[in-house]
């Protein structure tokens, strides 16, 4: 029996480098383990990964799924990026800096790392290379954009960490707005700063007012979506499930009726594409359920957690360590895998220790966006490598001039939880 989750993580990690999908991997491991435990019927693995996705937050991350992926498809990040780029190409590496600011925007309509990536790589890499910015660091540019998605809500990684461990996701969103808005600051100040180091962009005589006071309205549509978003979330009038109905109804209406950016068929193929994605992260979630169903009927939680205080480890030198977990199981499991399997076994022991757990979601979030960066299998740098036809350690040798700007940003969150909690 104690040798069982060493020979379960092996497992596990076999079925993956072999090509298995990791919920099957996961699924098929912690099934297996289930039926090994004495006492346990077989229909607790039934109960329990439905259990798991029975669950009204859950209910929210199809529909916000749904909106963001509309929105991609109605190209509304090329309206955003000639709005935004009226007045902020005027300086020098203005179309970066206006990439990078659409980013922020499209983080508060997407909820996703990768369909932000998405959407703003297909708009921008080839103004980007028109104004003789090198290819890498456009690609490493919106890689590095698109992460913000996971931050500034509405997030799919909050979404995740409230149905698993049980926090509210109004508050866990409500949460990511100041740790978002600050990555966004430090990464805007990075560009400007590289831009202006490297001479990189072209620039344009002055700010075109009559051009923004032009595209403006046709924009403005768009641009209130984050507003009614958040805004519904912070006063309290709107659930996080209800805000995502709304978010896919509105963007329905502002691609097929206001912008006719999308038609019907096009929709239908969204529709089909978001279902999709929504099962595959409900498949995760279902077999990371037996996963915490396993550790909890082994011990192992209750186990760490004993050792942790044996040891009179700090809450401070708990966040380096969960910090440094993190970061490496980043390397090889996407987001979803790593909120779903480090969860359960990280909150308790973060709540033994005295750790806010609000704050400790955001903190498992940024992790989570550094998780999309870090080769091998950092899904934003193949969006881009596909984007941009460039190999992928391009796109990686792009975004290693911001990496340093992101650990710091995790560092800040890590220990000042002001930035997290202050707006609770």
């Amino acid at each position: 029996m104690a040798l069982m989750p060493l020979f379960a993580v092996a497992m596990m990690l076999g079925l993956l480098a072999i090509g298995s999908h990791v919920a099957v991997a996961m699924g098929v491991v912690t099934t297996g383990m289930v039926l090994a435990l004495d006492g346990v019927p077989i229909t607790v693995i039934a109960q329990t990964a439905f259990k798991s996705v029975n669950s009204y937050p859950l209910m929210a991350i199809p529909m916000f799924v749904l909106a963001g992926n509309l929105m991609m498809k109605g190209n509304i990040a090329g309206l955003m990026i000639d709005l935004i780029g009226s007045l902020v190409r005027a300086v020098r590496g203005g179309l970066a800096l206006t990439v990078m600011i659409t980013c922020i925007f499209f983080a508060a309509i997407s909820g996703s790392s990768v369909g932000s990536a998405a959407a703003i790589g297909a708009a921008t890499v080839k103004g980007l290379k028109a104004e003789e910015y090198p290819a890498r660091f456009s690609a490493g540019l919106v890689a590095v954009g698109g992460t913000i998605g996971l931050m500034i809500p509405p997030s799919l990684g909050f979404i995740l960490i409230g149905s698993i461990v049980g926090l509210p996701v109004d508050k866990l969103f409500i949460a990511g707005v100041l740790p978002g808005l600050m990555e966004g600051s430090m990464l805007l100040i990075a560009v400007a700063f590289m831009s202006r180091r490297y001479g990189y962009g072209k620039t344009t005589a002055r700010p075109d007012w009559t051009g923004f006071t032009r595209r403006l309205p046709k924009a403005g549509a768009a641009v209130l979506m984050p507003v009614f978003i958040i805004g519904s979330i912070y006063t309290g009038m709107l659930t996080p499930t209800e805000v995502s109905a709304f978010a896919a109804a509105y963007a329905a209406i502002l691609c097929l009726i206001v912008y006719r950016s999308v038609t019907a068929g096009q929709t239908w193929q969204v529709v089909k594409d978001s279902l999709l994605q929504s099962t595959m992260i409900f498949a995760v979630v279902m077999a990371g359920s037996l996963v915490g169903f396993v550790l909890a009927r082994m011990g192992v939680s209750a186990a760490v957690v004993d050792f942790i205080k044996g040891i009179n480890m700090t809450a401070w030198q708990f966040l380096l360590v969960a910090n440094l977990i993190l970061l490496v199981l980043g390397m090889f499991l996407d987001g979803v895998a790593m909120i779903v399997l480090t969860a359960p076994l990280l909150f308790p022991i973060a709540a033994a220790l005295g750790i806010n757990p609000i704050h400790f979601a955001v903190i498992m979030v940024a992790n989570v966006e550094i998780a999309t960066l870090t080769p091998p299998v950092g899904l934003n740098l193949f969006v881009m490598s596909g984007i941009s036809k460039l190999p992928v350690h391009e796109v990686v040798r792009g975004v290693l001039p911001f990496y340093g700007v992101r650990l710091i940003g995790l560092a800040l969150i890590t220990y000042v939880p002001a930035i997290s909690l202050a707006l609770i």
